[in-house]
Protein backbone atom coordinates (compact mmCIF):
# COMPACT_ATOMS: atom_id res chain seq x y z
CA UNK A 1 0.00 0.00 0.00
CA UNK A 2 3.38 2.64 0.87
CA UNK A 3 4.51 1.53 -2.38
CA UNK A 4 1.16 2.69 -4.46
CA UNK A 5 0.69 5.46 -2.62
CA UNK A 6 4.39 7.05 -3.28
CA UNK A 7 4.12 5.67 -6.86
CA UNK A 8 0.89 7.07 -7.49
CA UNK A 9 2.26 11.04 -6.37
CA UNK A 10 5.54 10.29 -8.91
CA UNK A 11 3.07 9.53 -12.00
CA UNK A 12 1.35 12.14 -11.43
CA UNK A 13 4.44 14.85 -11.17
CA UNK A 14 6.16 12.52 -14.04
CA UNK A 15 8.62 11.81 -11.96
CA UNK A 16 8.56 7.67 -12.64
CA UNK A 17 11.32 6.29 -14.82
CA UNK A 18 9.67 3.72 -17.40
CA UNK A 19 6.80 3.67 -15.29
CA UNK A 20 8.01 1.50 -12.74
CA UNK A 21 6.97 1.72 -9.18
CA UNK A 22 8.93 2.93 -6.76
CA UNK A 23 10.86 1.07 -4.04
CA UNK A 24 12.45 3.95 -2.00
CA UNK A 25 11.06 5.55 0.54
CA UNK A 26 11.10 9.64 -0.95
CA UNK A 27 13.84 11.87 0.33
CA UNK A 28 13.26 15.39 -0.79
CA UNK A 29 15.62 18.81 -0.08
CA UNK A 30 14.32 21.61 -1.81
CA UNK A 31 16.35 25.08 -2.04
CA UNK A 32 15.13 27.75 0.65
CA UNK A 33 14.32 29.99 -2.63
CA UNK A 34 11.57 27.50 -2.80
CA UNK A 35 7.49 29.37 -3.54
CA UNK A 36 5.03 28.38 -1.10
CA UNK A 37 3.58 26.60 -4.40
CA UNK A 38 6.84 24.63 -5.09
CA UNK A 39 6.41 23.33 -1.61
CA UNK A 40 2.62 22.72 -0.86
CA UNK A 41 1.54 22.15 -4.61
CA UNK A 42 -0.23 24.49 -7.00
CA UNK A 43 0.19 25.77 -10.33
CA UNK A 44 -2.53 25.48 -13.52
CA UNK A 45 -2.32 21.88 -13.18
CA UNK A 46 -2.41 21.60 -9.52
CA UNK A 47 0.85 19.34 -9.09
CA UNK A 48 1.93 17.94 -6.09
CA UNK A 49 4.06 20.63 -3.79
CA UNK A 50 7.25 18.90 -2.24
CA UNK A 51 5.45 18.19 0.83
CA UNK A 52 3.41 15.41 -1.02
CA UNK A 53 6.52 14.36 -3.24
CA UNK A 54 8.34 13.28 0.17
CA UNK A 55 4.48 11.74 1.45
CA UNK A 56 6.07 8.36 3.92
CA UNK A 57 9.37 9.54 3.41
CA UNK A 58 11.28 12.67 4.30
CA UNK A 59 11.18 16.41 3.60
CA UNK A 60 14.58 17.98 4.66
CA UNK A 61 14.55 21.47 4.58
CA UNK A 62 18.15 23.22 5.30
CA UNK A 63 18.53 26.52 6.33
CA UNK A 64 15.05 26.43 7.65
CA UNK A 65 14.75 30.50 8.33
CA UNK A 66 15.86 31.48 4.98
CA UNK A 67 12.43 30.24 3.08
CA UNK A 68 9.61 32.30 2.64
CA UNK A 69 7.62 32.79 6.16
CA UNK A 70 4.45 32.22 3.97
CA UNK A 71 5.90 29.45 2.66
CA UNK A 72 6.93 27.73 5.18
CA UNK A 73 3.56 28.34 7.23
CA UNK A 74 1.43 26.77 4.32
CA UNK A 75 3.12 23.49 5.81
CA UNK A 76 1.39 23.91 9.05
CA UNK A 77 -2.14 22.21 8.08
CA UNK A 78 -0.33 19.36 6.16
CA UNK A 79 1.82 18.51 9.01
CA UNK A 80 -1.32 18.19 11.23
CA UNK A 81 -3.43 16.42 8.80
CA UNK A 82 -0.89 14.21 6.82
CA UNK A 83 -2.81 15.61 3.68
CA UNK A 84 -2.98 18.84 1.16
CA UNK A 85 -5.58 20.64 -0.69
CA UNK A 86 -4.65 22.55 -3.39
CA UNK A 87 -7.58 25.01 -4.57
CA UNK A 88 -8.29 26.17 -8.20
CA UNK A 89 -10.99 28.13 -9.52
CA UNK A 90 -12.20 24.93 -11.26
CA UNK A 91 -11.43 22.60 -9.24
CA UNK A 92 -9.95 21.14 -5.79
CA UNK A 93 -6.86 18.14 -5.66
CA UNK A 94 -6.07 16.53 -2.32
CA UNK A 95 -2.51 14.77 -2.40
CA UNK A 96 -1.18 13.04 0.78
CA UNK A 97 1.23 14.36 2.72
CA UNK A 98 2.69 12.29 5.44
CA UNK A 99 6.17 13.30 5.77
CA UNK A 100 9.01 13.34 8.50
CA UNK A 101 10.30 16.96 8.31
CA UNK A 102 13.44 17.66 9.18
CA UNK A 103 14.80 21.04 9.35
CA UNK A 104 18.57 22.25 9.42
CA UNK A 105 19.46 26.13 10.67
CA UNK A 106 22.55 28.22 12.10
CA UNK A 107 22.03 30.07 15.25
CA UNK A 108 21.90 33.40 13.90
CA UNK A 109 22.29 34.66 10.35
CA UNK A 110 26.16 35.31 10.85
CA UNK A 111 26.63 31.49 11.29
CA UNK A 112 29.27 32.45 14.12
CA UNK A 113 30.21 29.99 16.31
CA UNK A 114 28.11 30.38 19.69
CA UNK A 115 29.54 34.01 21.52
CA UNK A 116 31.53 34.85 18.46
CA UNK A 117 29.10 36.93 17.09
CA UNK A 118 29.87 40.79 16.54
CA UNK A 119 25.48 41.59 16.95
CA UNK A 120 25.34 39.73 20.20
CA UNK A 121 21.94 37.79 21.22
CA UNK A 122 20.00 40.00 19.20
CA UNK A 123 20.99 38.54 16.05
CA UNK A 124 20.05 35.31 16.90
CA UNK A 125 16.84 35.81 18.71
CA UNK A 126 16.00 38.27 15.30
CA UNK A 127 17.18 35.13 12.82
CA UNK A 128 15.03 32.66 14.80
CA UNK A 129 11.95 34.82 14.81
CA UNK A 130 11.54 34.48 11.29
CA UNK A 131 9.80 31.03 12.18
CA UNK A 132 6.11 31.05 13.67
CA UNK A 133 5.28 29.92 17.11
CA UNK A 134 2.33 27.75 15.35
CA UNK A 135 5.26 25.94 12.85
CA UNK A 136 7.36 25.26 16.07
CA UNK A 137 4.95 24.03 17.97
CA UNK A 138 4.81 21.00 15.58
CA UNK A 139 8.63 20.26 15.62
CA UNK A 140 8.98 17.81 18.35
CA UNK A 141 12.52 17.10 18.40
CA UNK A 142 15.26 20.21 19.11
CA UNK A 143 18.61 19.06 19.15
CA UNK A 144 21.87 21.60 19.37
CA UNK A 145 25.01 20.44 17.25
CA UNK A 146 28.06 21.43 18.36
CA UNK A 147 31.03 22.42 16.46
CA UNK A 148 33.41 20.29 15.55
CA UNK A 149 36.96 20.59 16.61
CA UNK A 150 39.80 19.75 13.85
CA UNK A 151 41.30 17.71 16.34
CA UNK A 152 38.14 15.34 16.04
CA UNK A 153 37.64 15.10 12.07
CA UNK A 154 41.10 12.97 11.98
CA UNK A 155 39.81 10.73 14.87
CA UNK A 156 38.26 7.20 13.80
CA UNK A 157 33.71 7.46 14.34
CA UNK A 158 33.05 6.14 17.65
CA UNK A 159 28.96 5.80 18.62
CA UNK A 160 26.66 2.74 17.53
CA UNK A 161 26.72 1.85 13.89
CA UNK A 162 23.75 2.87 11.88
CA UNK A 163 22.74 -0.98 11.14
CA UNK A 164 22.39 -1.26 15.11
CA UNK A 165 20.03 1.56 15.20
CA UNK A 166 17.88 0.48 11.98
CA UNK A 167 17.42 -2.62 13.65
CA UNK A 168 16.06 -0.92 16.54
CA UNK A 169 13.91 0.71 15.10
CA UNK A 170 12.83 -1.62 13.23
CA UNK A 171 11.51 -3.71 16.40
CA UNK A 172 10.22 -0.21 17.81
CA UNK A 173 7.80 -0.19 14.35
CA UNK A 174 6.86 -3.45 14.78
CA UNK A 175 5.75 -2.93 18.28
CA UNK A 176 3.66 -0.31 17.36
CA UNK A 177 1.64 -2.18 14.38
CA UNK A 178 0.82 -4.57 17.07
CA UNK A 179 -0.25 -1.90 19.28
CA UNK A 180 -2.31 -0.53 16.33
CA UNK A 181 -3.57 -4.01 15.17
CA UNK A 182 -7.15 -3.49 16.04
CA UNK A 183 -7.60 -0.59 15.26
CA UNK A 184 -8.33 1.46 11.47
CA UNK A 185 -5.59 3.48 10.78
CA UNK A 186 -4.23 4.90 7.61
CA UNK A 187 -0.49 3.68 7.20
CA UNK A 188 1.38 4.22 8.55
CA UNK A 189 0.83 2.47 11.89
CA UNK A 190 2.76 4.54 14.18
CA UNK A 191 2.40 6.08 17.73
CA UNK A 192 2.14 9.77 15.43
CA UNK A 193 -0.99 8.04 13.32
CA UNK A 194 -2.93 7.09 16.52
CA UNK A 195 -5.81 9.68 17.48
CA UNK A 196 -5.26 11.62 20.73
CA UNK A 197 -8.54 10.25 21.92
CA UNK A 198 -7.49 6.98 21.85
CA UNK A 199 -4.05 7.24 23.90
CA UNK A 200 -5.06 6.83 26.78
CA UNK A 201 -6.20 3.17 25.93
CA UNK A 202 -2.61 2.75 23.74
CA UNK A 203 -0.14 4.24 25.41
CA UNK A 204 0.02 2.35 29.08
CA UNK A 205 1.26 5.46 30.64
CA UNK A 206 1.86 5.21 34.26
CA UNK A 207 1.02 7.69 36.86
CA UNK A 208 4.77 8.98 37.78
CA UNK A 209 4.72 9.80 33.45
CA UNK A 210 1.16 11.30 33.33
CA UNK A 211 2.45 13.56 36.71
CA UNK A 212 5.11 14.57 35.26
CA UNK A 213 3.84 15.17 31.73
CA UNK A 214 1.01 17.30 34.04
CA UNK A 215 3.31 19.64 35.79
CA UNK A 216 5.39 20.30 32.48
CA UNK A 217 2.47 21.25 30.68
CA UNK A 218 1.69 23.87 33.11
CA UNK A 219 5.22 25.12 33.64
CA UNK A 220 6.61 25.12 29.96
CA UNK A 221 2.69 26.46 28.76
CA UNK A 222 2.33 23.56 26.32
CA UNK A 223 -0.70 23.78 23.63
CA UNK A 224 -2.95 20.62 23.27
CA UNK A 225 -0.82 19.86 20.57
CA UNK A 226 2.25 20.16 22.11
CA UNK A 227 1.18 18.09 25.29
CA UNK A 228 -0.08 15.06 22.87
CA UNK A 229 3.13 15.59 21.09
CA UNK A 230 5.42 14.99 23.89
CA UNK A 231 3.15 11.81 24.81
CA UNK A 232 3.88 10.58 21.49
CA UNK A 233 7.24 10.91 21.33
CA UNK A 234 7.82 9.30 24.86
CA UNK A 235 5.87 6.24 24.13
CA UNK A 236 8.46 6.25 21.16
CA UNK A 237 11.27 6.01 23.05
CA UNK A 238 9.79 3.56 25.56
CA UNK A 239 9.40 1.64 22.12
CA UNK A 240 13.08 2.14 21.84
CA UNK A 241 13.83 0.44 25.22
CA UNK A 242 11.25 -2.22 24.10
CA UNK A 243 9.07 -0.94 27.23
CA UNK A 244 5.45 -2.12 27.92
CA UNK A 245 4.52 0.93 29.83
CA UNK A 246 5.46 4.52 29.39
CA UNK A 247 7.77 5.66 32.23
CA UNK A 248 8.47 8.75 33.98
CA UNK A 249 11.74 8.71 32.52
CA UNK A 250 10.12 8.40 28.74
CA UNK A 251 8.19 11.44 29.20
CA UNK A 252 11.28 12.81 31.07
CA UNK A 253 13.48 12.88 27.72
CA UNK A 254 10.73 13.62 25.55
CA UNK A 255 10.52 17.26 27.30
CA UNK A 256 13.88 17.51 27.15
CA UNK A 257 13.89 17.79 23.25
CA UNK A 258 10.71 20.06 23.17
CA UNK A 259 11.28 23.85 22.55
CA UNK A 260 10.41 26.16 25.57
CA UNK A 261 10.96 29.78 26.66
CA UNK A 262 14.20 30.09 28.73
CA UNK A 263 12.25 31.29 31.45
CA UNK A 264 10.61 28.03 31.82
CA UNK A 265 12.17 25.34 34.57
CA UNK A 266 11.06 22.14 35.97
CA UNK A 267 13.13 19.13 37.71
CA UNK A 268 13.09 16.80 34.97
CA UNK A 269 15.83 14.32 36.94
CA UNK A 270 18.60 12.18 35.46
CA UNK A 271 16.55 11.37 32.50
CA UNK A 272 17.61 15.19 30.79
CA UNK A 273 21.41 14.76 30.66
CA UNK A 274 20.56 11.72 28.03
CA UNK A 275 19.65 14.18 25.37
CA UNK A 276 22.94 14.41 24.19
CA UNK A 277 23.26 10.77 23.81
CA UNK A 278 20.14 9.89 22.55
CA UNK A 279 20.46 12.96 19.81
Amino acid sequence: RELLDVSMIQSVAGLLERGALTRARPFRAPHHSASMAALVGGGVRAKPGEVSLAHLGVLFLDELPEFHQQALDALRQPLEDGIVTVARANHHVTYPARVQLIGAMNPCRCAAKPGACRRGPQCADAYQARLSGPLLDRVDLFVDVDVVAAADLLRPATGEKSAVIAERVAKAREAQHARFDDVHLALPQTNASIASAQIDAKFNVEPEAAALLTQAAEAFSLSARGYHRALRVARTIADLEQSDNLRRRHVAEALSFRRRAPSAAIDLGPERSRRRNVA
